[in-house]
């Protein structure tokens, strides 16, 4: 393993390290008057994905989060964090309720992916996730996303349209996880580090492709072990860009969003590069 793979799998290691905090540890440091809202009105309520009502530097905002457990019992409970559809449902319908009341939204992502079985495929997952990635898009609200630990594949962006988003310094986010794609790539799901630093998952990579808008340091060790200092960063990144977005006008805030969005993924050939093919 050379020294980009140890750099990236050290990265994955200390978002997965069982010691990390959670959402709902996040939620209670940095909105301590939450009060939680359940069910999706059509099917039932997911412990997976928790919602709900809060304030932050003296403003009214909703909360939602994916939480993976910290226990061996809470992570059941949780289904280890991946969402079923009635969890983005539930999801779009705090973030309609948060649109009709003018508070703006702070989602935590923390997912390996959403659940992939049966029951959450009859009920319609890929449509769940679907459907608010296309509401998400138009909701009148500010919205700040923070990647805790895992963001991954669709189980994540189906709360991740956000006109702002943060990432922890050591967490990752990623179209499918290091393990599947070693799978694919390589056949072989034990080349997980290799397949890694091929992907371009960090914090650092996102940032530097405009994805993400701010790293949230971290300590030396990993968030766990000095958890006070990066819970203050993040109260004041926080604080800065609800500031910012509160300045703009709903139809402003949804044209810089769309603008956001369309430019992933845009590229131009360089001079060099149209001439090389002559």
């Amino acid at each position: 393993m050379n020294n980009i793979e140890e750099k990236v799998w050290e990265k994955v290691r200390l978002a997965r390290h069982p010691k990390r905090p959670t959402a709902s540890f996040l939620i209670k440091q940095l909105f301590p008057d939450f009060i939680e809202l359940h069910g999706d009105r059509q099917f039932g309520d997911d412990t997976s994905l928790i919602g709900g009502l809060a304030t932050f530097m003296g403003q009214s905002i909703t909360v939602i989060a994916q939480e993976k457990g910290s226990t061996t019992d809470e992570k059941i409970a949780r289904n280890f964090g991946m969402p079923h559809p009635e969890g983005y449902r539930k999801a779009l319908r705090l973030m309609k309720q948060a649109e009709k009341f003018h508070r703006p939204i702070v989602f935590i992502i923390d997912t390996p992916g959403a659940y992939p079985g049966i029951g959450a495929e009859e009920r319609g997952q890929a449509q769940a996730i679907a459907f608010n990635l296309f509401e998400m898009i138009a909701i009148k609200t500010p919205m700040i996303g923070i990647v805790l630990s895992e963001g991954g594949s669709g189980g994540a962006l189906a709360i991740g349209v956000t006109d702002t988003l943060l990432m922890l310094e050591n967490s990752v986010y990623s179209i499918i996880s290091p393990e599947g794609f070693a799978s694919i790539l390589f056949k072989d799901s034990t080349k997980a580090k290799a397949a890694a630093a091929l992907m371009k998952l960090t914090a650092d990579d996102l940032l530097s492709f405009g994805i993400i808008d701010a790293i949230v340091p971290e300590a030396k060790g990993g968030f766990h072990e000095d958890i006070q200092f990066s819970l203050s960063q993040l109260r004041i990144l926080l604080q800065k860009y609800l500031k910012q977005l509160f300045k703009l006008t709903p139809e402003n805030l949804l044209k810089i969003r769309e603008k956001k969005f369309r430019a992933f993924g845009v590229f131009e050939e360089s001079n060099a590069e149209k001439n090389h093919g002559k």
